[in-house]
């Protein structure tokens, strides 16, 4: 899924975004309201991942939040389940809004 149709169906209310990055990368750039539930901790949290609506999961360039919506998917429990493409870098070079430092 693309950064803008990410940010246009969570905008709206259509799914939940899920940052998997770790803290110490959500500190220094962040979506303003999005779930943060890094990857070394999904396992220990699956019980904070909404079960009622679609997902779509974004880390800093798209790999570890592929592997987090695999997955997902796989589990068989959630409605469709995305990944962001190009990650939190592509949400900032589409101009979208984050908080903090340029994401690198």
């Amino acid at each position: 899924m693309t950064p803008e149709d990410a940010q246009a169906l969570w905008a709206r209310g259509e799914l939940t975004l899920i940052d998997c990055r770790e803290p110490d990368e959500h500190e220094r750039s962040r979506i303003d309201g999005v779930l943060l539930i890094p990857m070394s901790q999904l396992a220990e949290r699956i019980d904070e991942v909404p079960t009622d609506g679609d997902l779509a999961v974004i880390c800093r360039s798209g790999g570890r939040s592929a592997q987090v919506a695999d997955f997902l998917t796989a589990q068989g429990e959630y409605g469709t389940v995305a990944n962001v493409d190009g990650g939190i870098i592509a949400w900032a070079a589409a101009g979208l809004d984050y908080e903090g430092d340029e994401p690198d």
